[in-house]
């Protein structure tokens, strides 16, 4: 059951962590964005945020987005959502029309999938490059020697605008290493958006340069799935 009171207090101690952590980095807390990631959550927990004052969402499937987020737009007009999570091409148009960020693109075909989706949907969400900074093979991104290719494909060969990177560092990792090799390249190729750090690392990404932070389990609480 969604506990409005609780997600509206759990925002503001996020936040109030956002402010601390950009004060020890000599940072404007203005400069970092959070994301909050309502995936399995259901769109009650959003509207809670919503009347808390959070306009930014995240969502990993593109499905699951398509169900919560249209009906609420008339209501929110600043609401952005963006989807975090890993896209198959043959979800690229569903996801060009119901997003406004996408940051998992990560591989040429689904780089091609989305340009020809905005083309044909007339709409053109921002657009992040996931980096697989760990290597992992089970993981999604761009494996970190392809990185620089990749991104210089995206905008010569296939006429998408990049403005920034996202990466989900491995889990047992310290994750600065990782947030430090995204903020490095991100600088080398002139992208402003630095989307990392979790609910477990947020404080350490802000330190690193993050510009967007995605933070669910600590605003909506551990995930209600679904029963095998």
């Amino acid at each position: 059951m969604t506990d409005p009171a609780a997600i509206a207090s759990n925002l503001a101690a996020v936040k109030a962590r956002i402010a601390a952590a950009c004060a020890r980095a000599g940072r404007d807390p203005a400069s970092v964005s959070l994301v909050a990631v309502s995936k399995t959550h259901p769109a009650e927990a959003v509207q809670a945020a919503l009347a808390a004052g959070q306009h930014l969402f995240g969502e990993n499937r593109v499905q699951e987005a398509a169900a919560k987020f249209p009906a609420l737009r008339p209501a929110h007009p600043a609401m952005r959502l963006h989807l975090i999570g890993a896209l198959q091409t043959n979800k690229a148009r569903d996801a060009v029309r119901v997003a406004d960020v996408i940051e998992s693109l990560d591989r040429p075909k689904l780089a091609a999938a989305l340009a020809e989706a905005m083309r044909k949907e007339g709409r053109a969400p921002t657009v992040l490059v996931q980096v697989n900074t760990g290597d992992e093979p089970q993981k999604a991104g761009v494996p970190r020697a392809e990185a620089s290719a990749f991104l210089r494909a995206c905008q010569e060969e296939h006429g998408l605008s990049i403005t920034g990177l996202m990466c989900i560092p491995p889990v047992e990792a310290d994750p600065r290493p990782h947030f430090a090799f995204l903020a490095e390249l991100a600088a080398r190729h002139g992208l402003a958006t630095l989307s990392m750090g979790m609910s477990g690392d947020f404080e350490a990404a802000i330190e690193m340069g993050a510009t967007h932070v995605r933070v669910g389990t600590a605003i909506f609480g551990s995930r209600p799935y679904p029963a095998a």
